[in-house]
């Protein structure tokens, strides 16, 4: 018999029909979710099967169904909810997001399954700790390069799980305009970029993992360890009937 994928939950965001290009003007209204392809396809080249998880549901109707959790890139996290007022409005938060998202967390640790934050998905677990953001930092939001360029350098702790699946060093693409200000209490800082900006955390005793680049748009995605992590772990979970 075969062994079953993993299966890794995605999320994603909601758009209305008059923020694409060339979808009918007639459907203006109409409410998506979007969910970037490149997410999926990273999980599928890691060997697992991807869920994506839509703003409608109640993250606990999905314990025991999902195996992990990749929470991805999007628009601001709520200053309110790390008790700030705030500072930008260049890409305003979604509150339905914020809480689904939460809850998602919430049903993730209390499942003991394997979560994996990029970007803004890092920025959350932070906050969903107690941490705090800092709210606007323009010098990492390089989108006057190709999202595939390489263009920042970090410095990875020993020790830790990040150091594990990419040395000493690791170069990567930056297209994130927030950063971590306070890391929660019980966190680890596992990379930081030259400047000190937090580019990666832990939270030791967990299989949560996160980092504030992109893999998913580099073209080592098909085989970023980042990704076998996380479905590797999520299969382990699945083997001890989690």
């Amino acid at each position: 018999m075969t062994e079953r994928r993993p299966l890794i939950g995605l999320t994603g965001r909601r758009r209305p029909g008059r923020d694409l290009e060339r979808f009918p003007r007639s459907l203006a209204d109409v409410q998506l979710n979007v969910y970037v392809a490149e997410y999926a396809r990273a999980v599928i080249e890691a060997g697992g099967l991807p869920v994506h998880l839509p703003l409608d549901v109640d993250p606990a109707d999905y314990v025991g169904r999902l195996d992990g959790l990749l929470l991805s890139g999007g628009e601001d996290v709520e200053p309110a909810l790390y008790g700030a007022l705030p500072e930008t409005d260049i890409y305003p938060p979604d509150p339905l997001r914020d809480r689904v998202e939460l809850g998602f967390v919430d049903m993730a640790i209390a499942d003991e399954m394997p979560v994996l934050g990029i970007c803004r998905g890092l920025q959350l677990l932070n906050v969903w700790g107690g941490g705090t953001l800092h709210q606007h930092v323009p010098t990492h939001a390089r989108y006057d390069v190709p999202p595939a360029d390489r263009i920042d350098e970090l410095s990875v702790e020993r020790g830790t799980l990040l150091h594990e699946l990419y040395g000493d060093q690791h170069v990567v693409n930056s297209l994130h305009h927030q950063t971590v200000d306070r890391v929660a209490d019980g966190w680890i800082v596992a990379a930081r970029s030259g400047d000190g900006t937090v580019e990666g955390i832990e939270w030791p005793g967990h299989d949560v993992l996160a980092v504030q680049w992109h893999p998913e748009l580099l073209p080592t995605r098909p085989t970023d360890p980042v990704f076998a992590w996380l479905v590797q772990r999520a299969g382990a979970a699945q083997r001890v009937g989690r």
